[in-house]
């Protein structure tokens, strides 16, 4: 298979169609096999996937760390041909827990700082802020972020997670090559205002979440168990009747995956790829065997029908809970 390419944005690199989401190597959905994770970065780099993303908060900078050995431990031309996408800013403690972000100039240098010394790199390919400071103008991050393009740490500057006002405060700031934030069949928000307002800027989008936290992979059951550690274990998409509800979404998209021969999870993931050149799906493969079948994904083809049939099986705004929890919600720039 010759990988694909689309580009981030006007001013931003040339990376691979699908990216490869590193969070869940590092706990986020419970235990992970560090020996299987950096297997898996290294298929995904045999296969073509240039795209690896991270934030130096998962796992308290354990993901950084792990990127670092699989780069380290990759030949030589996959290694080069690797970008690194870094977001920054969340503060948490030793306990894992959460007490807001950081935007200031100086902590957006700092983070930088200990970014590149666990990546092992001499610049971060794309940079961007997790969430935004509420209590710091967006024009001074991205401009501390600037200096850091200026001086060679950093190539290029994203967003992620903010909504269409602060992206044009960003992009007046300084050029800004893609916004993170969760794109799925059934996360559908950033169609109404977001990704308009990023098309007329040139900004692409690098959709994380494509699977809903694997929910609308084909593999969650009703009556599956997560770990007390596992994001999934307080989403409120996972919960009770909203789990249930979500289930027969999964099940009815499960009967046009059938007919087509592939997977729920690869027509999920080619829905995504099929909303435009300028979006670039971030799958969050943990196995070898999930990343094989996402990169399945690459060879399906959704016809005008497909997608008619897609639509009527799960149509905009059919999930029923929100994606995250009420306190994380409210710090999501990108739902006000």
């Amino acid at each position: 298979m010759t990988m694909r390419t689309r580009k981030l944005g006007t001013t931003g690199p040339q990376v691979s169609a699908l990216g490869l989401g590193c969070m869940g190597m590092s706990g986020m959905y419970g235990e992970a096999d560090r020996a299987e994770s950096i297997a898996t970065i290294h298929a995904a780099l045999e296969a073509g996937v240039t795209l690896l993303d991270t934030g130096d908060f998962y796992g308290m900078g354990h993901n950084e760390l792990l990127i670092n050995e699989a780069l380290r431990t990759a030949p030589a031309a996959l290694r080069e041909n690797a970008l690194v996408s870094v977001k920054f800013g969340a503060l948490r403690g030793p306990d894992g827990d959460w007490y807001g972000f950081d935007g200031r100039p100086a902590a957006v240098k700092n983070f930088a700082a200990y970014s590149l010394q666990r990546l092992g790199v001499d610049h971060i390919d794309v940079y961007r802020p997790s969430r935004l400071d509420p209590d710091v103008p967006i024009e001074e991050t991205v401009g501390a972020i600037a200096e850091l393009v200026e001086k060679g740490w950093v190539r290029h500057i994203g967003l992620s997670e903010v909504g269409a006002d602060t992206i044009r405060r960003a992009a007046a700031t300084a050029p800004i090559a893609d916004l993170q934030i969760e794109y799925a069949l059934i996360s559908r928000g950033p169609e109404r205002e977001i990704l308009p307002t990023l098309r007329e800027l040139g900004i692409a989008v690098t959709a994380y979440g494509v699977l809903s936290r694997g929910l609308i992979s084909g593999h969650v059951t009703p009556d599956q168990g997560f770990a007390a550690n596992d994001f999934r274990a307080h989403s409120p998409r996972f919960q009770g009747d909203n789990l249930r509800h979500n289930l027969t979404l999964v099940e009815s998209l499960r009967k046009i995956a059938e007919e087509k021969g592939v997977s729920v999870a690869q027509i999920a993931i080619a829905w995504v790829l099929s909303r435009g050149e300028d979006i670039v799906p971030l799958v969050g493969a943990r196995t070898r065997q999930r990343l094989g079948e996402a990169l399945g994904a690459l060879d399906v083809t959704l016809e005008k029908a497909d997608l008619a049939a897609i639509e009527a099986a799960v149509p905009a705004d059919a999930a029923a809970g929100e994606r995250y929890a009420a306190e994380q919600m409210a710090m999501l720039d990108s739902e006000r």
